[in-house]
């Protein structure tokens, strides 16, 4: 219902308790409904999901329309990112949230920092997206509450026309809640656990589960050494223990993002099982290091049937057993369509440097089998950017017969070549990137996993060096709150965004003219009104 009829509804309600409600006003009520669009986690999901199916069709008729998320460690943060995305951009379509294991493991875990390797509290995965849909919810009662006292204001102006310009406003206001992407790992156990913490998560409010095909216990993050993959059949028993963690909670249209990390990982823990010439496990199988065995090898070998031979896959002392290198790519391509032709929705093939024909290749290959085959990518802080793209044009330019003899290539991160035409080039590539990658690699979705981590880590940085250093208080004054006043920073009022403002409409509602509200003549935030 619209805020009038919400309004007038919630009117007739009071009438009909004779007089024992009527403390109670229709419209404060249709605020505070306003105010709580979502009631359950379950809603948001359900909501989310069909904005997340919507963009992907989008995407499907025109790659320009892709999408794009931060990730995001703590409610606050998700909340300021959506806030700004609103103020800047006018609207919150196509914009997105991530959830990193990797940043609630380093920052989030009881156990303190710890590395990317699923030792942190499963718990703390559903946890932390209730936590940021609370702070996204606040974020839509606040900016609700500060149109609420537009329209009182209108109205005691006598201002029909602006009162009902604010009542459109009302009525058509965007949510700030929108779609999380939620980083399970790599299903924190068999598929049973996978499917309690699925579950979990979506009653918390996600609407799309990234698992990636790593063994469990022996999980890394997926830009470090060490990584070791499961047999197919082993991660399509998670991908439905997600699917039916969606169905069981309603939540039809839920997005499964499958990730594979076999472009990186050059192990894996068993043989997988086949039972016949061919299947998946056979093809899994077929990229097994080997060597041929004469006659019936040795106490404790394992051996394999590969065309009439007896062979012996490589087994490290670890008991994990290696891949043939260089196989990577192939391997990804076979996870890749595994994965789709086994109900997943959207692909994560976690590479090693950000190159676009590197990523192009491998979804031309998929898409021969299923056309409309798409990724999330991870443009990782592991890459280092720069450096990355200035050899990519340097490699360019030397294979077109261009000068490249004043560039070190060994050297291009250098502070020297960021005002050269390499240099230049090389930003314009970046800047571009999304759009490049959407439009030539199938890429729908676009996220970083750890840039709030990041920031927070640079901006304390510069303001720990002016505060305690000459500048002192002025380091905070020009570092930090000037700029929030003058860029319109909605925590410049932190009383504010902290819900003092929502409090105080409550405290009106349950005692009217006995309420003690906190934003009088004497609140120093109104030194911010100017």
């Amino acid at each position: 219902m619209g805020y009038t009829e919400d309004m007038a509804q919630a009117g007739r309600l009071i009438r009909d308790y004779d007089g024992t409600w009527d403390g109670i006003s229709g419209e404060s009520v249709a605020r505070m409904r306003a105010q709580n669009k979502f009631r359950t986690g379950l809603d948001i999901a359900r909501y989310t999901a069909r904005i997340m199916r919507a963009d992907m069709a989008a995407y499907d008729a025109d790659p320009a329309n892709y999408t794009q998320s931060l990730g995001c460690w703590h409610g606050f943060i998700a909340q300021q990112k959506m806030i700004s995305v609103k103020k800047h951009f006018g609207t919150v379509k196509g914009r997105y949230i991530y959830l990193s294991g990797w940043m609630i493991a380093a920052l989030r875990s009881e156990f303190g920092p710890l590395p990317d390797q699923s030792m942190h509290e499963k718990t703390s995965v559903p946890a932390l997206i209730e936590e940021i849909y609370t702070f996204l919810r606040q974020a839509d009662a606040r900016e609700l509450g500060m149109l609420f006292r537009d329209l009182d204001a209108a109205r005691a102006e006598g201002d029909e026309l602006k009162a009902k310009q604010v009542q459109a406003a009302i009525d058509n206001h965007e949510t700030h809640v929108v779609p999380i992407i939620a980083d399970i790992d790599a299903g924190f156990g068999n598929a049973e656990a996978t499917y309690l913490l699925a579950k979990k998560m979506i009653e918390a409010g996600a609407c799309a589960l990234q698992i990636e095909n790593q063994v469990s216990d022996e999980k890394q993050c997926g830009h470090q050494d060490g990584k070791v993959t499961v047999p197919h059949e082993d991660f399509i028993a998670k991908i439905r223990a997600c699917r039916y963690a969606f169905m069981e909670l309603g939540v039809e249209d839920g997005i499964i993002v499958t990730r594979t990390d076999s472009l990186g990982a050059g192990l894996t823990k068993q043989i997988a099982f086949s039972k016949e010439p061919g299947d998946l496990g056979d093809r899994y199988n077929s990229f097994l290091d080997c060597e041929e065995v004469e006659g019936a090898g040795n106490p404790g070998d394992v051996l394999i049937n590969r065309d009439g031979k007896l062979l012996r896959p490589k087994r490290l002392p670890s008991n994990l057993y290696q891949f043939r290198p260089g196989t990577g790519e192939d391997r990804c391509v076979m996870d890749c369509i595994a994965s789709l032709q086994n109900g997943a929705d959207l692909l994560w093939i976690e590479t090693e440097k950000p190159h676009i024909e590197q990523i192009a290749g491998m979804v031309d290959r998929i898409r021969e089998v299923v056309p409309n085959a798409k990724l999330a990518y991870n443009n990782s802080p592991s890459f280092n950017w720069t450096l990355n793209f200035r050899q990519q044009v340097f490699d360019a330019w030397e294979k077109e017969g261009k000068d490249v003899s004043a560039y070190d290539r060994a050297k291009l991160m250098s502070v020297d070549y960021d005002a050269t035409p390499l240099g230049e080039e090389a930003d314009n590539r970046i800047r571009t990137f999304q759009r490049d990658a959407a439009k030539r690699a199938g890429i729908f979705h676009h996220l970083i996993t750890l840039p709030t981590y990041h920031t927070a880590a640079l901006s304390t940085d510069n303001l720990a060096k002016e505060y305690f250093g000459d500048e002192a208080m002025l380091g905070y004054v020009k570092g930090v709150q000037r700029k929030e006043i003058r860029e319109g920073i909605a925590c410049v009022k932190h009383q504010n965004m902290s819900g003092s403002d929502i409090g105080d409409d409550h405290k009106e509602y349950f005692a009217g003219e006995a309420a003690l509200k906190a934003a009088g003549k004497d609140n120093t935030m109104n030194q911010f009104a100017a």
